[in-house]
């Protein structure tokens, strides 16, 4: 299985709460590289790259995310490989 790669927009109450700490830690454990970063409009922006099966794992963790938030929303784009990350890293 080849791997792909997802942007992910989740939307509500998701900046100020340890939601890019919390994804990180779970994209480590699904062994998916890329970042996630918070946005202007006070989304969070995940790239994420790997096996489609952990990247679906990895988008069912964002409905839920950290303690303290509250998602509204989970958009997802997905693409063919054509990053180059090596980690998973918050910005």
């Amino acid at each position: 299985m080849s791997k792909e790669q997802w942007q992910i927009l989740i939307e509500g109450k998701v900046q100020g709460v340890s939601y890019r700490a919390a994804a990180q830690a779970t994209a480590r454990e699904l062994d998916i590289t890329g970042y996630a970063k918070n946005l202007a409009d006070g989304r969070v922006e995940i790239q994420a790259q790997g096996h489609p099966d952990s990247l679906e794992q990895l988008v069912d963790w964002c409905w839920q995310g950290s303690p303290a938030a509250e998602v509204e929303n989970v958009r997802v784009k997905k693409s063919v490989e054509v990053g180059d990350f090596r980690d998973f890293t918050t910005a």
